[in-house]
């Protein structure tokens, strides 16, 4: 195209414009962070996932004297804290913890989504994963798995399952045995763990797929009966309790929690803390702390992050449909 000389020195100046910029940006991002970041927890405090960001945030500042401020954004089942990750400037000063829930279920449970979980945000990395853990009164008849399975069977419609709620990971890999094994589960939701368990505890249900933390203190002290876990290996914290996958193969439904930050944040930021958070991850004091808990640690780069997440956004999606799931 023939430029004329106007048109010749707007594009002169426009270009001189870009490459003046180069260096301000590469110069920001090796600086990074040079202030406080924001990491977004979709979860109340105390919880489970807000436990593991803390524990990361804190073995990270310990090694890189980073600041970083916890900002607990609950409800919407995770979607609003992760909505509001999905909304912020991309310049590495907002992060957020994202779960199996919010990245991988939600944006088939629900019919109208506030954000795009595969577009919207970028994967750091997958720092810890948990599984949920199938657990019965210690008064229950069921001894093992089969056991359940039996009557189940046995009795369609009538073994009773409770829920902490309608969607998250308890629930689903409930949906995902019921499917394996070839019986009807029979849901009993509930607004959250404890009243779940209470009523477990109380006999209005049969059993419950509980996160270790609801559950380790009741095995431990004799009120309930763990039958299997639902991670591919056995945890440190419960070593004589089968996985789920020691009776139907594969089996394995697990609560990851992925470091995530918006789309478009510069790829030398997102390689930075992912390194860092490795770096974390591989110290023994983590690594204690998160088995203590009932987790495992992840780590790995945030393209094997990137490919997990979307195989479990596929993997979960089926399940949802599969199940005819809806949300409250």
């Amino acid at each position: 195209m023939f430029l004329t000389p106007r048109r010749a020195l707007l594009a002169c100046a426009a270009a001189a414009a870009c490459l003046s910029a180069l260096p301000a940006i590469a110069a920001d991002t090796a600086a990074w962070p040079d202030k406080p970041v924001r990491l977004v927890v979709p979860y109340t405090p105390g919880g489970a996932t807000d436990i593991v960001a803390r524990l990361i945030a804190q073995k990270v500042t310990d090694d890189t004297k980073w600041t970083f401020i916890v900002d607990n954004r609950a409800g919407g089942n995770g979607n609003i804290g992760i909505d509001v990750v999905a909304k912020a400037k991309p310049d590495g000063y907002t992060i957020g913890l994202g779960q199996t829930a919010n990245l991988a279920i939600n944006p088939t449970l629900f019919p109208k989504m506030p954000y795009d979980a595969l577009k919207d945000v970028v994967a750091v990395s997958i720092v810890a994963a948990q599984p949920v853990v199938l657990v019965v009164r210690t008064d229950a008849p069921f001894k093992t798995l089969a056991d359940v399975v039996a009557a189940a069977r046995a009795r369609p419609g009538e073994i009773k399952q409770a829920l902490a709620g309608t969607g998250t990971l308890g629930h689903m890999a409930g949906e995902v045995l019921a499917k394996r094994a070839g019986f009807k589960v029979l849901n009993v939701p509930y607004k959250g763990a404890a009243p779940a368990i209470t009523d477990l505890l109380g006999g209005q249900t049969d059993y419950m797929f509980a996160t270790p933390q609801g559950a380790l203190a009741m095995v431990k002290g004799g009120k309930l009966r763990a039958l299997a876990v639902t991670s591919a290996q056995r945890l440190p914290v419960m070593p004589d309790v089968p996985t789920v996958g020691e009776s139907y193969k594969g089996f394995e439904a697990v609560d990851w929690k992925a470091v995530v930050m918006p789309a478009g944040t510069p790829a030398d930021i997102v390689k930075k803390l992912n390194a860092a958070i490795d770096k974390a991850l591989a110290k023994p004091a983590t690594i204690a702390q998160l088995q203590a808990e009932g987790s495992v640690p992840v780590g790995g780069s945030p393209e094997r992050a990137a490919q997990y997440i979307k195989a479990e956004h596929e993997r979960w999606g089926v399940a949802v449909r599969d199940a005819g799931v809806r949300p409250e």
